[in-house]
């Protein structure tokens, strides 16, 4: 599907899609209209129509910013640390103690997904690019030496991929269990497992919930 049209902004209109995003994490797709958009980053509704056009244009725009940037900051998480298994704990903290609008956000960029198909193959492509870091730290853990992997890396990638978009989903339907704490214990435990990780590469300490 070719890309939407994209209008006038500017540098205000990376302000705008900051609003939008925090719209749609509180009021979901469906209720996110221009009038809330308006109210919450105090641009004018006429404005936001000559920036984006349609309400849809709008809020598919913002979530395919608020994901670019969700990939970038795996990117640099993933740039910081030399080592593969102190990188793929890194990665799994990351995506673990993402903020709560961030998670509703996700979620509600996966359900629009299912319906829209442009939203559809941009899917495609940020979820390569979200696996990209985490794949490769799989594979140059084993190309070291440093893991001995009972399963292809494509195979424990997606495992663990899958597994930490579980968990948001529980988190943003307000399920107390599993604990991130919790679930990053057991997550990481079964991941040294499948990769045959040194028995001397620690295991960072958890960070803070947030």
């Amino acid at each position: 599907m070719p890309m939407r049209k994209r209008r006038a902004g500017g540098e205000k209109r990376d302000a705008v899609l900051d609003a939008v995003a925090s719209v749609l994490a509180t009021r979901g797709y469906e209720n996110t209209r221009f009038a809330d958009v308006s109210a919450a980053g105090g641009v004018a509704i006429s404005t936001l129509q000559t920036y984006f056009g349609s309400r849809e244009d709008m809020i598919i725009e913002a979530m395919q910013v608020f994901t670019d940037r969700e990939v970038e900051a795996l990117r640099a998480v993933s740039a910081a640390e030399a080592d593969p298994w102190r990188r793929l704990v890194a990665l799994v903290d990351r995506s673990l103690h993402n903020s709560e609008s961030t998670r509703q956000v996700l979620v509600e960029f996966w359900r629009s997904a299912m319906r829209d198909d442009e939203l559809r193959d941009y899917s495609a492509t940020v979820r390569e690019r979200y696996r990209e870091p985490f794949l490769a730290a799989v594979r140059e853990g084993a190309a070291r030496g440093a893991f001995t992997p009972t399963h292809e890396a494509e195979a424990v990638t997606d495992l663990l991929l899958a597994a930490l978009a579980g968990l948001i989903i529980f988190r943003v339907q307000q399920d107390p269990a599993p604990a991130a704490a919790d679930f990053r214990d057991v997550l990481l435990t079964q991941l040294r497992l499948m990769l045959g990780v040194n028995d001397s590469a620690p295991t960072p300490e958890r960070i803070e919930e947030r």
